[in-house]
């Protein structure tokens, strides 16, 4: 039976999603480890995921348009952390986010700051990332550890290998992430190409990392909604 556990939760969630309207998503991945009261620098970190939990909502389109449309809602694994400040922030402007949960013996637990409705845990990991990936137009990576690690490649190696659509990919705090891992040793040893350093760029605040994925093709729905709703107050 587990083809049948399958289908149904990519079938739950995505039934949940359509209801609501949802049209793409903005992924947000971290660390489940930060806290907001935590030592330097995750004060930090919480706070500019949260701030851009804010902008992505309110610039992007997550808001129902008079289309019953929603476009780039902040989409987080569900858990604490990171994940739980980008909720947290599209809950700061009135605009509903995802929290794509999924069920572990230790350290992952829904957070209160998804919209209920758009909460969900997983039991497949694979299942869980499909829907992380699918809506996708965009993909935020704060610092994290081994699960960050594994979503952040794994989308990468999405868009090396074509199988994704060019989204654009922010990583945040270059010192972390250039402390972390030498993406430049992977180019000079031929294992990936020089190009591949394209993929993604670095940001250092909640507004660069906005900046830079419309700057990358990421397309904001604000004036689209506000122009459909002076239509329909016309209209009216």
């Amino acid at each position: 039976m587990r083809g049948v556990r399958f289908l149904l939760e990519f079938a739950k969630a995505d039934e949940a999603m359509k209801a609501w309207g949802v049209c793409s998503t903005i992924v947000v991945f971290g660390s489940a480890r930060i806290r907001e009261d935590g030592p330097d620098p995750h004060p930090r970190w919480y706070a500019e995921a949260r701030k851009f939990g804010a902008i992505a909502s309110q610039r992007g389109g997550a808001h129902l348009s008079a289309r019953r449309e929603r476009h780039n809602v902040i989409c987080t694994g569900g858990g604490p952390g990171i994940m739980e400040a980008a909720n947290r922030g599209a809950a700061d402007v009135g605009a509903p986010s995802i929290g794509l949960n999924i069920t572990l013996p230790h350290e992952q637990a829904p957070n209160a700051w998804s919209t209920p409705e758009l909460t969900f845990r997983f039991h497949y990991f694979a299942m869980r990332k499909m829907h992380l990936a699918m809506r996708a137009n965009a993909l935020v990576i704060f610092p994290g550890g081994f699960g960050t690690f594994d979503e952040l490649f794994e989308i990468l190696t999405l868009r090396q290998t074509g199988k994704s659509p060019p989204i654009p990919i922010v990583l945040f705090d270059r010192g972390y992430w250039e402390g972390a891992i030498n993406f430049r040793a992977l180019a000079d040893a031929g294992m990936i190409s020089p190009g591949d350093l394209e993929l993604f760029e670095f940001a250092e605040t909640a507004e660069e990392v906005w900046d830079c994925l419309v700057r990358k093709g990421l397309r904001a729905h604000e004036e689209q909604q506000s122009w459909e709703a002076a239509r329909d107050v016309q209209l009216e």
